[in-house]
């Protein structure tokens, strides 16, 4: 058995090493329960948002009033990413066939394979911020080589065309070509290999199937709705606020991971994934419970910055370490 093969299968071991804030077993247990409720209430008002932009977006066609309202669409859209991840910790629903369900779809429209980002996810949580086992879900916020121009052009919407043969419509391509990357040999165990391989051949497929439609009806129409809109949204601003330019190898989420608080609409589209050292510290309390959480171990947290407050100290770190990769936002703790 490989080394990285003994590090999976021990994940859950390492656990108990990692600070995580005193709270009342009984509160945690309360606070952990899912709700089928929550859950459809989400996918409900995100269905129907994002089924209104797109039929503004076909409505508007060929008109400038298409960029505004096909933004909004493709923003919307990387809303998957919070029903990705709530469905894929089981987290979203009580009912596990629906976390299921939910979580494949929210996986082909977040172009996530389900399979690699199921195994790959579990590291990130296992080893967050570490470099060893690599930390695949951050290598483009805390190990990434940013200059200050290379990160900002990374907001433009579209831009990430010109970075397409780094993406990770090639790593699909790839796996459902039977190529064995890197992610696949160090995340994924051998037995769900042929898994990842076949679901990767779906994503082509349906890829293909998008292209042939508006191949057929002589239209973009289809592409953009449902192949590329993942390039146009601008849930990169919060995103990428998680890790970035935070502590390496640090044994406390507090240091290597990051909270915001976002207005009403963003907080709905990331389904209350700015709580995200509260996400890290207990993975399986559900997104709609985490300020909840927060309040109860706030006097051992960090203050929760705005948006703007995470760019004050990011930008400057993205420069810092452009010219020095040890450089890391240092983290006021409380004294307790």
């Amino acid at each position: 058995m490989s080394e990285t093969k003994k590090v999976q299968t021990g994940i859950n071991n390492i656990s108990d090493e990692w600070f995580r804030a005193n709270i009342d077993r009984k509160t945690l247990k309360k606070l952990s329960k899912r709700s089928d409720f929550e859950g459809w209430k989400h996918i409900i008002i995100y269905s129907l948002s994002l089924g209104a932009l797109g039929l503004l977006s076909i409505y508007t066609w060929h008109s400038l009033w298409f960029i505004p309202l096909y933004l909004a669409y493709s923003t919307m859209w990387g809303g998957a990413d919070a029903i990705w991840h709530e469905c894929g910790h089981g987290t979203a629903f009580r009912n596990r066939r629906l976390n299921k369900f939910f979580y494949n779809i929210a996986s082909f429209m977040n172009n996530f394979e389900p399979v690699r980002w199921k195994w790959s996810h579990s590291l990130h949580h296992s080893y967050t911020a570490s470099v060893d086992p690599h930390d695949y879900e951050v290598d483009g916020s805390i190990f990434a080589k940013h200059t200050f121009l290379s990160f900002i052009l990374n907001f433009i919407p579209g831009i990430g065309f010109f970075t397409i043969h780094k993406s990770l419509y090639v790593e699909i391509i790839k796996h459902a070509l039977g190529i064995r990357t890197d992610v696949m040999k160090d995340c994924i165990p051998e037995d769900k290999i042929n898994d990842c391989i076949n679901s990767s051949r779906i994503f082509v497929l349906l890829w293909i199937t998008i292209i042939a439609v508006s191949i057929y009806f002589s239209t973009f129409l289809p592409i953009f709705l449902f192949l590329i809109p993942k390039f146009f949204g601008i849930n990169g601003i919060w995103g990428v606020t998680q890790h970035m330019g935070l502590k390496e190898s640090a044994k406390d989420h507090r240091l290597s991971t990051r909270s915001v608080r976002l207005n009403p609409i963003f907080s709905f589209i990331y389904w209350k994934m700015e709580y995200h050292i509260e996400h890290h510290m207990f993975p399986m309390i559900p997104s709609y419970n985490l300020p909840k959480l927060y309040e109860i171990i706030k006097d051992q947290m960090p203050e929760p910055q705005t948006l703007y407050q995470a760019y004050k100290e990011i930008l400057p770190a993205v420069i810092k370490k452009s010219k020095n990769p040890d450089y890391f936002i240092p983290v006021q703790l409380p004294n307790n």
